[in-house]
């Protein structure tokens, strides 16, 4: 079904709320403004210094887009929009996001989301994260698409499409490559990564068993969309500490002798071997582990789809936006999935959806800055 199939019949645009706004909302927010089948009809924020701040400030769009941002969700909610972008982080507080996306589902809501990892491949999720979620989505009647902004769709749609075009394939690895120079998550970088940590300190993110709970749900698609059953799913990890200290833009000093880069592998394996494979290449500086993959250009960030096989293919994607920001890109690019996916789901069926199931959208519709600028003011004129 394309774009034009999911929107016949609907009418208007579609109102769409976005739950969040950092890194991830900032540009979902730009996303719904920038797709004319969908209406921005609220922002909900948890910091109070953002209460009552238009939408287009904390976009960074340059204009007001006379939205102002609450933090009342049950009020928003109430209003029973027809969407939801769940922006808010769930890696920290995981049960929350959960409860937070169930209450927009029971109002009938269309809900996508990057952040319930259990949930990239919801007929693999316990029971107990699935089975509530599924109910009120069909109880509600909405629906819920979650994906990552590693960006999940380089890690699940990407990589199944490019494996059409091989001849025999001998290995599919989706790789990320990371620079947090320029980065502004402190926390999740400092105490879940582990950056700038000691040795010893084990980072939650790469405790035994957690990139299989996080990224095991994609490696489970694209061995669903190949046909083929895994025997296991294995992790690997490296780290390397830093040889001198190094200050970064955002997040200040990281010391010498601290933890400075990761590897990690999640590996899908068939007959023994690792027939699928993503992996995380990390840094905090891009002195730390020259040795181990960079971008192609040397910037600070690309994610690559490489086909083992016959031909042996490979495909780099570099995303920039906010100022030339790779990693705003990356998310960008993760939001454009979830975001531009809402129509095909408020037609669709209510319940849950995977990569596999939501088709992509062509950019029909899109429109450049000044003439976005101009249909907006045209419209709220």
């Amino acid at each position: 079904m394309d774009v034009s199939d999911a929107t016949a019949g609907l009418v208007g645009r579609i109102r769409t709320v976005v739950w969040g706004t950092g890194n991830v909302g900032r540009a979902s927010i730009r996303a719904v403004v920038a797709n004319p089948a969908l209406e921005l009809a609220g922002v909900i924020v948890a910091n109070p210094e953002k209460v009552g701040r238009d939408a287009g400030d904390l976009a960074q769009l340059g204009y007001s887009l006379g939205v102002a941002a609450t933090d009342n969700a049950d009020a928003v909610l109430a209003t029973a929009p027809g969407a939801v972008v769940y922006a808010a982080s769930g890696e920290i507080r995981p049960d929350d996001a959960v409860a937070d996306i169930t209450r927009a589902l029971d109002v009938g809501a269309v809900v996508v989301t990057p952040s319930v990892y259990a949930l990239y491949d919801y007929r693999s999720a316990p029971p107990e994260v699935r089975d509530p979620v599924e109910s009120a989505a069909k109880a509600g009647g909405g629906a819920l698409f979650v994906s990552g902004v590693d960006p999940g769709w380089g890690n699940d749609i990407l990589p199944v499409l490019v494996s059409g075009l091989a001849g025999t394939i001998d290995q599919i690895r989706c790789q990320e490559i990371f620079d947090y120079t320029t980065y502004d998550q402190p926390d999740s970088v400092r105490y879940l990564v582990g950056m700038g940590q000691p040795m010893d300190y084990e980072p939650p993110m790469v405790a035994p068993g957690v990139p299989t709970m996080v990224w095991g749900g994609q490696i489970r698609l694209i061995a669903r969309a190949l046909g083929v059953e895994l025997d296991a799913v294995r992790e690997t990890l490296l780290r390397r500490e830093l040889d001198q200290s190094v200050t970064t833009e955002q997040m200040g000093e990281f010391a010498a002798g601290t933890q400075g880069a990761l590897r990690f592998e999640v590996q899908g394996i068939v007959d023994g071997k690792p027939l699928i494979v993503i992996e995380h290449v990390t840094r905090i500086h891009p002195s730390c582990a020259p040795d181990w993959p960079m971008p192609p250009d040397g910037g600070d960030g690309a994610h690559k789809v490489i086909i083992e096989g016959r031909p042996r293919i490979e495909v780099n994607v570099e995303a920039t936006d906010e100022g030339g920001n790779r990693a705003a890109g990356g998310n960008a690019t993760a939001v454009g999935r979830l975001v531009n996916a809402i129509p095909w789901l408020r037609a669709a069926k209510p319940g849950l959806y995977d990569a596999l199931d939501v088709p992509l959208t062509a950019g029909v519709g899109k429109l450049g800055a000044e003439t976005w600028r101009t249909e907006h003011e045209h419209r709220h004129s």
